[in-house]
Parts: structure tokens; C-alpha cells; sequence
């Protein structure tokens, strides 16, 4: 589980934590844990309490009586998968998943957390257009339904206003649930609906402390609601983030689209609740259930699991995901921030749009003034300034640590590290790391310091991730603070003075990628490349819960209506919108043929006209960026897309990871092998002198359409498609063909490089359908 590292440092808290995960593992224990049992898709034949009937049998089979057996189901899935979450031993839990009706048996933990203006106007100028992102036509979205499964939402955000909408959709089913300090009146025909969840929280928690979160749909902690309106948001002028930054008119990607809030993340029970939430199996899965009951379109899932990724059979959001697809609903999931990192994005199943991050052309500049005359650039959005007319003393925090302080961390600036005596009226360099980094200025404030220099060491490069910091402050690249250190270094008295931050746009190169972003390859199945995409997701404004600050930090009181805060989760939302704008032009798509058309019309080039690059100044490539960057206006009319149907995904877990999925679709004794889904990225691994790939379009554009095929061959490897032209007289017309793949050129070269990766793209001169081809080496 991921926890806000080094928050805490010192031996007693230590032990508080070790005695409260005692003491709730425990009790937990004493009470069974919730399981998830998956029993396949729900066929429709029977009625929803025969199901209920039927999931109290199966607990009646491993209980000791009838009212255990009741008391213990948490949750029943009826409405799109068969399956229930109940309270269950170990042994009964092995019992249940040795029937045959059952698919699989695994545990719901808290594995789970959320991954965390302009950056709409931004996807426009990266499609080349000066008019912005929309499409054509005033009601754009209007009618399509977004469900939200994060942490809730902050009603009476101007961002959820319904002004001048129109009745709520026919043919919505949802409900407003009422909860602390949230009633009917709370949803509108913008926020249609709203529910929470929360028993498995509560099973392995205990009871919610509702000083740190609403029993109800409400947001406190507003990751949900910043979310929710980069998707969805109305148009709001007169918006800016703390302090005045980057301030315009706020919108989200579909501002017409209604949103539906599902709330299935909670505050992690410690020291610092605030800081960041969990969000369970169980819990999510009947969210997702009831959203595809309800009716949404789309489903915006900015959350992903910490550690190893579990088992396609064994993963709550992909089973959840998968059935929703076959009922039409687009699923979009953040693909992580474990970068830069390889092998760790999340959210693999093929049947997800999986999101990377990457920057927008904004920054926040705020002048560093060293006493030796040299100027350094950083970014801030602490609205404090240092008073004027003077320098200050600059100290290295590995210079200033209180004795005992592990040598590994000295720089970091964690919770009691740094001697007041030492930095008591000096501008900190701090390093990125570990702890938070608002907290690291917290620190610096704690101990008396007048000011924050929050360097990047070499891992994370050019990215600058901006802050409201609780005291004056600033954030540099790699290679500012290691000029403001060699200078610190080299001076008796090192001095320096902090410039007031603006806000600057059409900052180049952009879009970067971001160095947090999870990474390839797919570590369930390298043949399916992941993440698909990337879109803005470093420094995005939008709105917030007013009952968080804009840190999160206990002791920060400021309370902002837009916030900016980086993550996949800010990027995953940026898709969604896309898939919005895209359900609401093509609403007989497939869900396979939206995640087509956003793939194959994505860039691999930034706005200039480049290869976009990774933060660290390398060339950024498919395991960062999967098919490029998204491109909403190109992807509502991509040409040909690549499509594919629950059974085609059935079999691909069958030949992935030998999982049968569905009983009434038992696995073949040779299923296609992974890489032959259809899907619009190639990803090759074990290649072994030559393999072939199968691949099938469907037309969606104009009647007599001609295409031909170019190809870009990844280094010591031949591409060959065959035919190289496809003729297609109608709409909805399919042709396939074929890539032949083959090793060329000395092996002892390409065993350079972890990775060689190329693209074929198909056009008929007014269409570009680009699918990345990737060899795995290492």
C-alpha cells in the first residue's frame, strides 16, 4: 500500500504504527476478511433476488448457519457480472473457490489508491488547432453520462453548475444517496447522481472517523472533485488556483456531459488521515456494478494498485471493467505514478484505456537570485513571497540535520530532520524523495527556515511539480540545483533571494513526459502494450473540496475552491472527456473502437514538431507514452479502427494467463496467443528469429475508401505488412492483413537496448491510422 513515506520518521511513532496495524490486522482477522467471489457474467436469466438467493446459498454451503451466512455478504453483483464480496475465513474462502461454479476467489485489501484550464487549450494547439478542443456543434456531450469512482465530489463547485442544461437523460436509473452534509438537492441535471461505499473499508478498518471524511458522497478530500471537473467541468471565467496562478477560465473537456459520482475511496486511518486515501475491491466493484445498472457511458477511474499487479481473475477493477465493456460503457483507468521506473504502469487488461501523463505549456517561473549574481529558474505557486530588499543565507539541508539523522536522507528535509540552530532564517535546498513534498517545507517552517529551494535529484530531471507551499518557496530541475549546490559549496556565505513566481504560457518543448508517469512494460503480459496513451497531467487546475487545504497538511487552514496537482490521475480524466466527445458523435461504437480511434490518431510528437521527450532529456517511446498523445479532434474521425468483442477478450485470458473468465465460455486447448488480439498496438516479446501478426480494420469513414501502408522498422528488426493497400467500398466494411516480424542485423546490438520499437500507419491521404510495433529485448 502506497503511504505517504517518511511523513513520520521518529522511533515512537514507528511503534504507534506498528501497534495500530497490530491491533486493526486483528480484529480484522477475528471477523473473517472480505473476499470477492466472481462467478462470471450475468446472463440475464434470472431476477435479481434469485441471484441474492443464490450468493446466500453458496455462503450458506461454508457458514454455520443461515443468519451467519446473511450477515456476512457485504455486497451482491447483479447487474452486470455474477459475483458477490462477503466476510469470509481463509478456509472458507478455499472451500468456495473449489466450486465449480466459481471463477475465482481472491481478497479485496487496500491495494488500491488514486493515482495523483489550460490544459484543454493546450490538447488544441497540439492538434494544430487555434480554436480549441470541442468539436463542432453547441451540445457536444450533452446526453452522455460520466461515472466517477474516486473519493466524491464538492456539490456546490461553480464547475457543477447545471445552468442552462436540459432534463436529465430518460433513460437515467442512478440515485441521489443521501449521507452527512449531503441531500437530493445536492444533485442537479449537471451532477445527476451520487453514491458511496464503504463496508469493506469499514470491514478492514473498523468504523469511518467522519472528522477526516463524509459518510456520503461529499468530497474531503478533493482529488474526487478535481477529477470530476477536469472531465466534466462547466465553464467557469474568473478562475485561478491560490495566490492568483494561472489564472483564465477553468472548463473541463466535455463541460455539457452529466456526471454521475460513485465514491469508493476513503482516508487511510494513522497519524495524518488527510493525506491520502484508500480505496478497496469490494467496494469499487459494486460501484462499478451499479454504475453500468445506472445507466453511464463512460467510466472515469483515476485509481490504480499498489505493488505487483494482481492476476487479471483477482483484480476487482478489471473484472468490473471487463463486463462493463460488454455492456458498451468505455472504461478509463490512470495508468500510475511509479516512474520513471520500468514495468510498472497499472490497469492492464486490454478492455481498459490505461493513461500516462505528461505536461501542458505552462509554467509557474520563479526566479532564484543567487549572491554570486547567477539567476536559476524555478516554479512555485506559494502564494507567500520573502519580505524584500535583502538575501538571505542558503544552507544544504544535509548540512543542517539534527545528529542521528540517517546519512541516506540527510538531504531530505523529513519530519524533525533539520536543527533550528542551523537553519533559523535561511532559505533550505531540499531534495525530492522521500516524504511529501509540501511536507518537506513544512519541515523547513517547523525549524525556523525563512524559505524552500525543493531540488530534483537525477531521477526526475526537468519535471517541476508545483506547490502551495505553507511558507515562501520554490522548486527547481536537476540541473538548477545542482548549480545553486556547487555554488553553496564553493561560497563561505552562500546568500540568495526568492523573485515573485507569474504564470507563463506556450512554454516549449511540450508536452514532456512526466518522469512520475508509470512506465512499460506490461508486467502481466508484455505482449499488450501499456499504457495506451498519454494527456496533461503535470500541474492541472481544477476545482476542489473546500473542506481540504490546498496541501492536505494538518495545521494548513487555507481553503481554495481550484487547485493544481499533478498525477495520471489529473490525465485519466483528460481521456475520458476525449471518449465522451467520441460516445456522443459515434454512440453505436464499440467501447474497443473508442479506445481505437483515441490510439491511432494520438502524436508522437510534441507541439513543435519533435519527438516528445522524457523529462530527463532522453527521447520519450512507447513504454512511456504507449500510442502518443491524445488528440480528441483527429480521434472523432480516425478512419479505420481496430475492434474486438468480449469473446475475442475471453480468449485472450485464456492464451495470457490460462484464466477462463466465463463458464459458458470455456478456454480453448490452443487459444490465439496473447499478441494476436486486436488490438491497435503491436508488442512483441521471446521473439525468436520471425512471427506474424493478424490484424483486422473496420472502416468508419467514407464509402470507396483506398489505403496504403508505411512502415518504420524498429532497428535489427524487418516489418512486413501484407497486402500493403486495403480497398474498402463501404462503412463498416472489415479487411485484414498481416505483419511479418523478423530479427535482422548482429543480436549482440539489439541486446542493447531493452526495447526497439517502430509503427505502420495506414492512409488514404486524409487519414493517418499510426499503430506503434514494439520488440521486447530485455
Amino acid at each position: 500500500m502506497k503511504t505517504a513515506g517518511g511523513a513520520m520518521s521518529r522511533l515512537p511513532f514507528f511503534l504507534f504504527l506498528c501497534l495500530f496495524s497490530f491491533f486493526t490486522a486483528s480484529a480484522s482477522t477475528k471477523q473473517g476478511q472480505v473476499y470477492i467471489v466472481y462467478l462470471g457474467e450475468d446472463a440475464g436469466a434470472k431476477s435479481k433476488g434469485a441471484i441474492l438467493d443464490d450468493h446466500h446459498a453458496l455462503l450458506l454451503s461454508v457458514k454455520g448457519s443461515e443468519e451467519e451466512a446473511r450477515a456476512s455478504l457485504l455486497y451482491s453483483y447483479k447487474h452486470t457480472l455474477n459475483g458477490f464480496a462477503a466476510l469470509l475465513s481463509e478456509e472458507e474462502a478455499t472451500k468456495l473457490s473449489e466450486r465449480t461454479e466459481v471463477v475465482s476467489t481472491f481478497r479485496s485489501d487496500g491495494r488500491w489508491s488514486p493515482h495523483t484550464t489550460r490544459s484543454w487549450e493546450f490538447v488544441g494547439l497540439e492538434e494544430g488547432l487555434s480554436q480549441g478542443w470541442l468539436p463542432s456543434g453547441a451540445h457536444a456531450g450533452e446526453n452522455v453520462i460520466v461515472g466517477m469512482l474516486d473519493s466524491g465530489i464538492w456539490p456546490e463547485s461553480r464547475s457543477f453548475s447545471d445552468e442552462g442544461l436540459g432534463p436529465v437523460p430518460a433513460r437515467w436509473k442512478g440515485v441521489c444517496q443521501e449521507g452527512d452534509s449531503f441531500n437530493s438537492s445536492s444533485c442537479n441535471r449537471k451532477v445527476i447522481g451520487a453514491r458511496y461505499y464503504l463496508k469493506a473499508y469499514e470491514a478492514h478498518n473498523g468504523r469511518l472517523n467522519t472528522t477526516y471524511a463524509y459518510r456520503s458522497p461529499r468530497d474531503h478530500d478533493g482529488h474526487g472533485t478535481h477529477t470530476a471537473s477536469t472531465v466534466a467541468g462547466r465553464t467557469v471565467p474568473g478562475v485561478a488556483a491560490l495566490g492568483g496562478f494561472a489564472a483564465g477560465t477553468a472548463s473541463g473537456g466535455a463541460p455539457l456531459a452529466r456526471l454521475a459520482i460513485y465514491k469508493v475511496c476513503w482516508p487511510i486511518p494513522g497519524p495524518n488521515p488527510n493525506i491520502e486515501n484508500t480505496c478497496f475491491d469490494a467496494d469499487m466493484l459494486a460501484a462499478m456494478d451499479d454504475a453500468v445498472g445506472d445507466g453511464v457511458d463512460v467510466m472515469s477511474v483515476s485509481i490504480g494498485s499498489n505493488g505487483k499487479p494482481p492476476r487479471l481473475p483477482d483484480d476487482g477493477v478489471a473484472m468490473g471493467a471487463l463486463h462493463a465493456a460488454r455492456r458498451g460503457v468505455v472504461v478509463v483507468c490512470s495508468g500510475g505514478n511509479s516512474g520513471p521506473a520500468p514495468a510498472t504502469v497499472s490497469n492492464l487488461a486490454p478492455w481498459i484505456l490505461t493513461v500516462g501523463a505528461s505536461s501542458i505549456d505552462r509554467s509557474f517561473n520563479s526566479p532564484i537570485r543567487l549572491g554570486n549574481g547567477m539567476v536559476i529558474m524555478g516554479q512555485t505557486v506559494t502564494p507567500y513571497q520573502l519580505p524584500a530588499n535583502r538575501t538571505y543565507p542558503m544552507v544544504y539541508a544535509a548540512h543542517a540535520v539534527v545528529p542521528g539523522t540517517p546519512a541516506n536522507v540527510t538531504n531530505q528535509c523529513l519530519p524533525n530532520s533539520l536543527s533550528p540552530k542551523k537553519v533559523r532564517g535561511k532559505i533550505v535546498v531540499c531534495l525530492r524523495g522521500s516524504g511529501l513534498r509540501v511536507g518537506k517545507g513544512l519541515e523547513v517552517k517547523r525549524a525556523g527556515g525563512a524559505a524552500i529551494v525543493l531540488g530534483n535529484p537525477p531521477m526526475y530531471g526537468s519535471e517541476v511539480p508545483v506547490d502551495a507551499h505553507v511558507l515562501p518557496g520554490t522548486a527547481v530541475s536537476m540541473a538548477g540545483v545542482n548549480t545553486i549546490l556547487k555554488y553553496i559549496n564553493s561560497s563561505a556565505n552562500p546568500t540568495a533571494y526568492l523573485d515573485r513566481s507569474r504564470t507563463v504560457v506556450d512554454v516549449k518543448p511540450s508536452p514532456v513526459m512526466a518522469q512520475f508517469s508509470s512506465r512499460g512494460p506490461n508486467a502481466l503480459e508484455p505482449s499488450i502494450l501499456k499504457p495506451d496513451v498519454t494527456a496533461p497531467g503535470l500541474n492541472i487546475l481544477a476545482a476542489w473540496s473546500e473542506a481540504s487545504s490546498p496541501t492536505k497538511l494538518d495545521g494548513d487552514d487555507r481553503v481554495v475552491k481550484y487547485n493544481i496537482i499533478s498525477g495520471t490521475s489529473m490525465s485519466c480524466p483528460h481521456v475520458s472527456a476525449t471518449a465522451v466527445l467520441l460516445k456522443s458523435a459515434h454512440p453505436d461504437w464499440s467501447t474497443a473502437a473508442f479506445r481505437s480511434a483515441i490510439m491511432t490518431t494520438a502524436t508522437a510528437y510534441n507541439a513543435e514538431g519533435g519527438p516528445i521527450m522524457n523529462a530527463d532529456g532522453t527521447v520519450a517511446g512507447p513504454m512511456d507514452y504507449g500510442s502518443g498523445h491524445i488528440r480528441p479532434r483527429h480521434a472523432l474521425d480516425p478512419g479505420l479502427v481496430y475492434d474486438a468483442s468480449f469473446q475475442d477478450y475471453l480468449l485472450y485470458a485464456c492464451a495470457s494467463e490460462g484464466a477462463q473468465l466465463d463458464h459458458s465460455f470455456p478456454c480453448p486447448a490452443s487459444p490465439p496467443r496473447p499478441h494476436e488480439l486486436n488490438y491497435p498496438s503491436v508488442a512483441i516479446h521471446g521473439l525468436n528469429g520471425s512471427t506474424t501478426v493478424h490484424r483486422t480494420v473496420t472502416n468508419v469513414g467514407e464509402h470507396g475508401a483506398r489505403y496504403s501502408v508505411a512502415v518504420v522498422e524498429p532497428m535489427g528488426f524487418s516489418v512486413k505488412v501484407s497486402p500493403t493497400s486495403l480497398a474498402f467500398a463501404r462503412t463498416g466494411e472489415k479487411k485484414s492483413f498481416t505483419i511479418k516480424i523478423a530479427a535482422t542485423g548482429k543480436r549482440s546490438r539489439r541486446l542493447k537496448m531493452k526495447y526497439l520499437a517502430g509503427s505502420y500507419t495506414w492512409s488514404d491521404g486524409v487519414h493517418a491510422v499510426r499503430s506503434p510495433v514494439v520488440v521486447l529485448v530485455a
